[in-house]
């Protein structure tokens, strides 16, 4: 594991998607509102954290790879805020753009006892400018001397479009290896990518296969594999786990690592991150999906938006050891 991280020290990743703001309101819930049935939330901390792509390349920079990011803020505070915290984290903060027009993505949701009350959203949906588009390829081949992969975070704010995946798969050669957070709606997008990561949700969609037991999921996997022409495709799910599925045929089942779950926010990022960076710094496809499966179960175990660590998975690998 030791000598894993020190090739993921040398590894470099481009995260291109939808750039995001997570604000955590923390409270006490002690009662209900005289002036409707909801719980009255008496606020007793706030945290603004890197969500969505940001989350993605915290996640890289957090377990030691070389990251770089590219996407998409407003000209408002929020968007301020949120480079400078790249800034202050040695993230650089080259590939984000700025359009006048468009509002920072900022997802807040207050917390009352570990437990969320409610979430609420502001956002812009509109795709990119021509401009932005042309910024973002201009960026991506500045780095492409620097990175082995590239991670598609898409989370439907407008970054991610078809024309954007098409000028990018004309101007990267095949030793750059891709990686897809997938979108329900986005799915044609994906053609050639190396791997993507849907959910059980986005894969049943994506496939036109209702999951329901192990045999609509194997039979999902392998259409979205020879849908796509992908080389692997994780589809994560949840308490049950993750399955990979190789273009080689081989299909292989991962037992979830984690041991109870308080918040599966951030998860997805946690996961196509810690695969992306293990494949790249050499492992195989199941050893990357068995490391990036012990990350994500490491944070679904705490509250809030949170990245894993080396320290982390190595004492969570000790523990295992010892058990």
């Amino acid at each position: 594991m030791k000598n894993l991280f020190k090739k993921i020290s040398n590894t470099g990743v481009l995260v291109i998607g939808d750039i995001m703001v997570d604000h955590y309101i923390w409270g006490k819930v002690k009662r209900i509102s005289p002036e409707a049935p909801v719980p009255v939330v008496e606020v007793t901390e706030e945290n603004i954290l890197l969500g969505g792509a940001a989350n993605v390349a915290h996640n890289i920079h957090s377990l030691g790879g070389k990251v770089f990011i590219s996407g998409v803020v407003g000209n408002d505070n929020m968007g301020e805020i949120l480079t400078g915290k790249f800034r202050e984290k040695g993230i650089q903060t080259d590939g984000i753009i700025i359009e006048q027009d468009r509002a920072t993505t900022i997802k807040t949701r207050i917390i009352g006892h570990n437990q969320q009350v409610v979430r609420f959203d502001k956002e812009t949906r509109a795709e990119i400018s021509n401009l932005t588009l042309k910024r973002i390829l201009e960026y991506v081949v500045s780095c492409l001397p620097k990175i082995k992969a590239i991670i598609i975070s898409d989370y439907c704010k407008g970054v991610i479009t078809k024309n954007l995946i098409k000028k990018l798969l004309g101007i990267i050669n095949s030793s750059v290896f891709i990686a897809v957070d997938p979108k329900i709606g986005h799915f044609d997008y994906y053609n050639r990518a190396s791997l993507i990561t849907p959910n059980v949700n986005e894969a049943s969609f994506g496939s036109g296969v209702n999951i329901e037991d192990e045999n609509s999921l194997i039979k999902a996997g392998k259409v979205l594999l020879k849908k796509l022409q992908c080389q692997a495709v994780l589809i994560t799910r949840g308490d049950e786990g993750m399955s990979l599925f190789e273009k080689n045929g081989k299909v292989t089942h991962i037992p979830t690592f984690a041991k109870e779950v308080y918040d599966v926010t951030g998860a997805g990022d946690t996961v196509i991150a810690a695969f992306t960076l293990c494949h790249s710094a050499g492992t195989s496809l199941k050893d990357a999906a068995i490391f990036a499966n012990r990350a994500a179960g490491i944070v679904v175990g705490e509250v809030g938006t949170t990245v894993v660590t080396p320290e982390k998975i190595i004492s969570s690998t000790n523990m295992s050891k010892e058990k």
